[in-house]
């Protein structure tokens, strides 16, 4: 037995063994493609910022994708996947996943909404805290000459204003914005600095949308005679303030948040709805993290990650928002101000989607220009035969229309499958087209986990992260 063993390994060469290795190590990689994990490039802008497809910059996110966790869970609400793209399954898609199966969901306001059926009462969906802290864009570049605060009333014209600081020597108000115009989704907000072009927001495809759900945040150091710090957002005809006690107040001060009329709020506050926290203040000379938000139809005062009041407000049809800082009763320095917004589901075709068993409803985090389950649908082609081809329904791409030909245009078609269909335009009747909003749950294939890639040092950019 043992000079049997010898003989055959005596007869094992190494080319033998460099193939038989080479053909296993090509095994388990297309094995681990297959099942468990697999890298993709992200070629369109349709998840921006959160994913960058971006050819002007020549910036395309490379993704690891888990194909293995969707065999044994499914999809759940937000995460970022890839699927194949229902119109045409040729292609993989990634979209962030909004809606569930067997629910109904409405986009209002910028927000998603949703429900079992109509007999239960619309709720708003909130996101998790890490996907909302992907979908904050900062807005406050305050860059000089021209910084976005400006003072507003008497007293605040002492005030002097940094990039991102304020100096408020005694008390007074600040708003952001020098024309007082309500903010808007500007294409680029929250872009990378390396990404963003400068002194460019708009974009041709682009319709802007005035945002209500705001966030400001600020590291402040009160000074002693400074009797409160406030926070203001308004929202259309209301006015959302958050009162923080200063070293000045009561030492049993309480933080307080007050909803009401935005021209009356401070004369009527008897009209308003106001909540107030547990006792606490600001301490003179010590500098604290405060942040004020307008999210989802909830006001939140918090420090660091601490909460300190929490309101729910009714939702308001009237999205122009503005922001505001003032100090009672004395001064303050802000730093590292920050004014962000929520991302903006703006409305596609249907008022609201009605999401059968088993699909998903999907959504581009770049919502001004992504190509999801808002806007999909079939273009139908019924041939001379009686045989209906179909395929995506999308101007200028799908299909095409190419001339020349004297009985006609030539209609070639790319359908759900990815073959392409050409024919006379004389020889086959089209059909009303059918919208086709939803991806079947065999068709998603993996979740994104990371970014891995570009990284270009010599532009500030360094694409690596965790997708949340």
């Amino acid at each position: 037995m043992k000079a049997g063993s010898n003989a055959t390994a005596a007869r094992r060469t190494p080319w033998r063994d460099n193939i038989e290795a080479l053909v296993m190590a090509i095994v388990l990689a297309l094995l681990f493609k297959a099942y468990i994990v697999e890298a993709y490039k992200i070629p369109t802008g349709s998840m921006q910022p959160t994913l960058m497809g971006d050819a002007q910059n020549k910036v395309f996110d490379r993704i690891l994708v888990d194909k293995l966790a969707y065999r044994v869970r499914d999809p759940e609400r937000f995460e970022v996947v890839v699927f194949r793209y229902p119109l045409d399954r040729s292609k993989n898609f990634v979209k962030r996943l909004v809606g569930m199966p067997g629910e109904q969901l409405r986009i209002r306001h910028g927000d998603l909404w949703v429900r079992a059926d109509e007999n239960e009462e619309w709720r708003i969906v909130r996101r998790p805290a890490n996907v909302q802290t992907e979908h904050w864009k900062a807005l406050d570049v305050n860059e000089p000459p021209s910084p976005r605060w400006v003072s507003v009333g008497a007293g605040a014209d002492t005030w002097s204003f940094g990039p991102r600081s304020i100096d408020a020597t005694g008390p007074g108000r600040a708003r952001y914005g020098r024309d007082g115009a309500p903010i808007v989704d500007d294409y680029f907000d929250g872009y990378p600095d390396a990404l963003r072009p400068r002194g460019i927001s708009a974009h041709p495809r682009s319709r802007q949308y005035t945002v209500g759900d705001l966030r400001i945040e600020a590291r402040v150091t009160a000074r002693a005679d400074a009797n409160a710090i406030v926070l203001e957002l308004t929202e259309g005809a209301l006015s959302y303030r958050a009162h923080v006690p200063g070293p000045a107040a009561a030492a049993d001060a309480r933080p307080w948040i007050e909803s009401g009329p935005a021209d009356r709020v401070r004369a009527l506050p008897s009209e308003s709805v106001r909540r107030e926290g547990d006792p606490f203040r600001l301490a003179a000379g010590d500098t604290t993290a405060l942040y004020f938000e307008n999210l989802d139809d909830r006001l939140t005062l918090g420090t660091g990650g601490r909460t300190l009041v929490e309101l729910d407000i009714e939702s308001a049809s009237d999205q122009r928002a503005l922001a505001y800082l003032a100090v009672e009763g004395g001064g303050a320095q802000f730093e590292d101000v920050e004014l962000a917004r929520d991302i903006f589901y703006s409305q596609g075709r249907e008022d609201v989607y009605t999401i059968p068993d088993e699909q998903y409803f999907m959504l581009g985090d770049n919502t001004q220009d992504s190509s999801d389950s808002r806007e999909w649908s079939f273009v139908r082609y019924r041939m001379a035969d009686g045989s209906i081809v179909r395929g995506n329904n999308r101007r200028a791409e799908n299909p095409l229309f190419v001339t020349g030909d004297p009985r006609g245009p030539v209609v070639w078609l790319r359908d759900e499958w990815g073959e392409t269909h050409h024919f006379n335009q004389r020889d086959a009747a089209v059909e009303s087209p059918i919208d086709a909003p939803f991806v079947d749950r065999s068709l998603v294939l993996g979740r994104a986990l990371a970014v891995f890639w570009p990284i270009q040092p010599t532009r500030d950019i360094w694409r690596v992260k965790w997708v949340q």
